[in-house]
């Protein structure tokens, strides 16, 4: 069985022990501390897994227009993750210490150069723990390379001059997936001008989780997603954050609820507010 957007502690504690390719990658991360992800991996992890420093492995270097956490070209991430081990057939199970924060860019990047067989931890590290299952202080030796070779990509991707265009000549609607004082512009810690895109709508990405840190029903989200969308098809929103990384939280949460074809802004706020001159929105939608 192949799993293509979320898989449960239980059901990944049986593929480990079944035949066939499977590479658990932990994402584990924080944003204001950026050694805290491989410190939270050794001190427990799923038996197994290898780290992936969102900074190092899932993200290209910054110039001070792209971003915080701009993308490497498609080449590049293929290559490191041929590298890492990936073959083409290889199941990947994405895992972080963050309802799936972290987890869910490395689920994406990996659609993005046209791998399908990856899927998120449904509650993470804890939902690990919670089932019952034991964590490792052991790091696993580095696999042989991989086989893995760029793909048509799954997923699509729009860029500032798409969604500024789209200002003047609404086409699309954007969903910003940061925390509601950080859209109206209150608050700002992570970039130097707050706000957020004109006309752009927010949907806070932990929403996408039930008090238990699961995702939600697939029934619920739609009808949660089609309440803040006006019921449009995926086809006619782009997701976009921060920095690339959350709304990739959003684009899962779609995909699980049935709402496939939502492109994602990759530079996000980081990289809209620091264009000269890119309008700018304060306040409630």
């Amino acid at each position: 069985m192949m799993f293509d957007t979320l898989i449960s502690a239980n059901e990944l504690a049986v593929a480990q022990n079944s035949p066939g390719s499977l590479l658990v990658l932990d994402c584990s991360f924080e944003l204001n501390d950026l050694q805290a992800g491989q410190r939270a991996y050794d001190a427990g992890h799923i038996p197994g897994a290898h780290y992936l420093h969102l900074e190092h492995a899932l993200s290209a270097p910054k110039t001070g227009r792209n971003g915080r956490h701009p993308l490497p070209s498609r080449e590049t991430f293929a290559t490191t993750m041929a590298a890492l081990g990936l073959n083409q057939h290889t199941q990947v199970v994405a895992c972080d210490n963050a309802g799936g924060m972290y987890a869910a860019r490395l689920w994406w990047m990996l659609r993005w150069v046209g791998h399908r067989a990856v899927a998120v931890l449904d509650g993470g590290v804890a939902g690990w723990v919670a089932q019952g299952h034991a964590l490792s202080t052991h790091t696993p030796p580095a696999l042989p390379p991989g086989n893995f070779a760029l793909r048509p990509s799954l997923v699509t991707t729009v860029t500032f001059d798409d969604v500024k265009a789209n200002i003047d000549q609404p086409q699309r609607l954007v969903l910003d997936a940061r925390a509601p004082d950080r859209f109206r512009g209150e608050n700002e810690t992570m970039d130097p001008i707050g706000g957020h895109i004109p006309g752009a709508r927010n949907r806070l990405f932990k929403d996408n989780l039930g008090a238990d840190g699961h995702f939600k029903p697939a029934a619920q989200l739609r009808q949660e997603f089609d309440a803040i969308t006006g019921g449009r098809a995926a086809t006619q929103l782009i997701n976009q954050c921060g920095s690339g990384v959350t709304a990739c939280h959003n684009l899962l949460a779609m995909e699980v609820a049935g709402l496939q074809g939502a492109a994602l802004y990759p530079g996000s706020w980081s990289e809209w507010s620091a264009q000269p001159g890119a309008p700018i929105a304060t306040g409630a939608a």
